[in-house]
């Protein structure tokens, strides 16, 4: 099979869980605004949003390059290093959970009105925050080990159906609000991060060491050098809306807080199908860099950013289409977020038009060169938000988001294209074998 066709095969299968997983997402968030409010909902989303934003920092950024090394280490048969890697991203992980346990509640409450929210949730939010921080490793690590879906299966299926069961569980048994909800989900969630840490443990110790021995001393400062400004870097990506939810939060009023909370799951799930074609092909690419074929590392970024772009089209359509639908199971007054989704969901086809630059930076040792784009992108982010929320709301609110994540992804095509010598854009896919030939002269 072609990487062409096992990148569009696996992507879908993944984009699929992921799919499922967000119609129980999407049943729960509605349950919660149609029997506690909407204003219950912006609640609900402002805690999990701080919990993403907190687990995204608790790992110093190991969970963000974890697949990048699992797949160098991986190709180059250095069992030892992988196991050393995880060994300090765990390590890590605890030092930081622990930080949180101490000093957690007294920092929520300096971050203004969402810092309330989350205080009146502190011991749910803590554990949830976690138990994420902790998946995020051992997924990066399962991807880079090409088990994809054994990384993606838990924050794709079984959090999605933790939520639902909360909701039940809180509304039937216990007879409470939104309270108990996060209570039952932070602890059947703890469960079941102990079972996938359990099965990265597993494939962990399943890789071979029979490759060429490196100084370990070396292999730590790479690992510092490469996961510091990816903390930066994943925030302002993976975490975008998570950070926005919280800015907003201040800005927009709460029943509106929510609707645009649920434009930014819907968007989540069509970010994710598109993150999955790069997850699926980054232990290609590394081979093919690490093996010093340059016409197959080009070959396959052409062909992730090809399929990754074709999904967004079919994403964006999909969003105007069936977008009003899925607005509706959370109440008519959330009908009015139909027009902001579309906007968000057409910043997937900027995205990925520029390609995985980041990616390539990293590669290519230059990590840190990345962080000027995303404060410029945060930056515009804040700008845009304060300028345009207060006279055009909801829509206020997405145009901003697209400004913002238009210029970061331009503004990192343009920092790769110079210090590499590579256009990491869709256009040398779509140009054919001149532009390879061409870039292969060029690139360094």
């Amino acid at each position: 099979m072609s990487l062409l066709r096992r990148l569009a095969s696996q992507s879908a299968v993944i984009f699929v869980a992921r799919l499922t997983g967000a119609g129980m997402m999407f049943v729960g968030q509605a349950a919660i605004a149609r029997f506690w409010g909407q204003a219950v909902l912006g609640e609900y989303l402002v805690v999990i949003a701080t919990a993403n934003l907190v687990a995204a920092f608790m790992p110093l950024g190991f969970q963000t390059v974890g697949t990048y090394f699992a797949s160098e280490y991986r190709a180059r048969a250095q069992g030892r290093m992988i196991r050393r890697f995880a060994l300090m991203a765990y390590l890590q992980w605890l030092c930081m959970a622990a930080l949180l346990a101490i000093g957690g509640l007294s920092a929520v409450r300096l971050i203004g009105p969402a810092g309330a929210v989350v205080a009146a949730h502190f011991p749910a939010m803590a554990m949830i925050a976690g138990v994420s921080a902790l998946m995020f490793v051992n997924s990066s690590l399962l991807v880079g080990l090409k088990r994809p879906f054994a990384g993606f299966i838990a924050d794709t299926l079984i959090r999605p159906s933790l939520v639902v069961a909360g909701f039940i569980v809180a509304l039937t048994l216990l007879e409470g609000g939104i309270d108990d909800m996060l209570n039952v989900f932070a602890i059947g969630y703890a469960a079941i991060g102990v079972a996938h840490f359990a099965v990265t443990l597993w494939s962990l110790r399943r890789i071979k060491d029979t490759g060429e021995p490196v100084p370990m001393g070396r292999e730590v400062g790479r690992w510092w050098r490469f996961a510091l400004p990816w903390v930066l870097i994943a925030l302002a990506t993976d975490f975008f809306f998570d950070i926005d939810l919280v800015v907003l939060s201040a800005i927009l009023p709460p029943a509106e807080l929510a609707i645009f909370g649920v434009c930014a799951r819907i968007f989540s799930l069509a970010a994710f199908g598109v993150s999955s074609v790069y997850a699926v092909t980054l232990p290609d690419v590394f081979e093919a860099e690490a093996g010093r074929d340059r016409v197959g590392f080009l070959k396959r970024i052409g062909d992730a950013n090809l399929v990754a772009a074709g999904l967004s089209l079919v994403l964006f359509a999909f969003a105007g289409l069936l977008g009003p639908f899925a607005l509706l199971l959370f109440g008519p007054g959330f009908l009015i977020g139909s027009g902001p989704l579309a906007v968000l969901c057409l910043s997937l086809a900027v995205r990925s038009a520029f390609g995985p630059t980041s990616l390539v930076l990293s590669i290519y040792d230059h990590p840190y060169a990345s962080l000027p784009a995303v404060a410029a992108g945060l930056a515009t982010l804040v700008g845009a938000n304060l300028v345009l929320v207060p006279p055009f709301g909801l829509m206020g609110a997405s145009v901003a988001a697209l400004i913002a994540i238009s210029v970061w992804s331009a503004a990192l095509w343009v920092v790769a294209r110079r210090i590499t010598g590579i256009d990491v854009s869709i256009m040398p896919r779509l140009t054919g074998a001149t532009s390879l030939a061409a870039q292969l002269v060029s690139a360094k």
